[in-house]
């Protein structure tokens, strides 16, 4: 007797192991986390893909880390080992079995995971991500097309010129144009502040131009908006649409550069804002404005100058930083929403 129940006990452990297995498999989802990328800002993608998979919610998603380059396509394990990504279908091979992602979390800094391309493969696939679609990408990535729309629509933004590599320019008509010194140069396709130059001497200019041109096939100058630099983060969730308190930004270096960004104590983060409520509201309602206008996803930061009467729209970042000290995630924390919450909102937006 004590034999027969010993055999069933068995059996029934077996059962509910399996029942248990098949329970996991059905409700977790499959999450690249992918990073890394083909800019200068590799090292800062990493490190934000790092951040997302520790703070992902274990008892939904099974997470992987996924090195995307020019280089290569991986999973990358906590060990050191390694796994080829299956480019045909974005999948891989993990413990004898083929693993195919149910959704993507994209921490791509700039080239290809906030300029549109590594996007549209993704929609290609039928696989969804957390940023923004392609087009908007594109377009974001693309500081004069997008301020050119955003200018479209009624928003002030500060005088620019682009310029194409190997085009000939005349510096002097160019500055003059702009209002004068100082003027801004920056990489046209870029992000994280990397090649931009404050110009404050015409004969700095062509040097500024070159600098910008090293990360990029075009370089934008911009005229120099005297204000107060702040950052807006905005979220759609289920359907309901979420703008975080204001951050201003003060930079000890010139500008908020990439030193200034990514040093600790070269620039004063303040959450809330400082500003009266009328500037917070116009603020505020000029990104709620903007979000569904540029078509953005997910969760994105609008950057802007307020200066004394006019506010300037600078640029949106469709894949801001996401670190525990980055700007974004200081708003939410601000607002009682944590790392890993934050992150759940945004895989619930596409694998609800």
């Amino acid at each position: 007797m004590a034999a027969k129940i010993a055999i069933l006990l068995q059996l029934f452990v077996c059962v509910i192991s399996i029942d248990y297995v098949h329970y996991v498999n059905e409700i977790m989802k499959i999450i690249a986390v992918v990073c890394g990328g083909d800019s200068g800002e590799f090292d800062i993608s990493m490190k934000s893909g790092r951040v997302v998979l520790a703070n992902l919610n274990k008892d939904k998603y099974q997470g992987f880390l996924v090195l995307i380059s020019k280089k290569k396509w991986a999973v990358l394990f906590e060990n050191g080992d390694e796994a080829a990504i299956d480019k045909d279908d974005f999948s891989f091979i993990y413990e004898d079995r083929k693993m195919v992602f149910d959704a993507v979390f994209n921490a791509i800094h700039g080239n290809p995971g906030e300029n549109g391309i590594l996007t549209g493969y993704f929609d290609l696939l039928g696989i969804p991500y957390t940023s923004s679609g392609h087009t908007t990408s594109a377009l974001t990535f693309h500081k004069d097309f997008c301020k050119r729309v955003v200018q479209s629509h009624g928003y002030r933004v500060a005088k620019s010129v682009l310029i194409n590599a190997g085009e000939i320019y005349d510096s002097d008509q160019i500055i003059s144009f702009l209002g004068g010194l100082p003027v801004f140069v920056k990489p046209n396709n870029g992000g994280s502040s990397v090649g931009i130059t404050k110009v404050k001497k015409i004969e700095e200019f062509k040097n500024a131009i070159q600098t910008a041109l090293k990360e990029d096939h075009q370089a934008l100058a911009e005229s120099f908006v005297q204000g107060r630099e702040i950052a807006c983060g905005v979220m759609e969730n289920n359907k309901r649409l979420i703008v975080f308190p204001l951050t201003e930004i003060v930079s000890k270096n010139e500008f908020f550069d990439y030193e200034a960004k990514y040093t600790k104590g070269m620039a004063d983060e303040i959450t809330p804002a400082p500003i009266s409520e009328e500037d917070e509201l116009w603020i505020k309602s000029t990104a709620a404005q903007l979000y569904p206008i540029l078509e953005c996803r997910g969760f994105v930061r609008f950057d802007f100058i307020l200066t004394t009467d006019e506010l300037f729209f600078i640029e949106v970042n469709i894949v801001p930083g996401i670190s525990e000290a980055s700007i974004l995630p200081q708003q939410a924390e601000f607002m009682g929403i944590s790392l890993a919450k934050l992150f759940d909102m945004a895989l619930e937006n596409i694998c609800s």
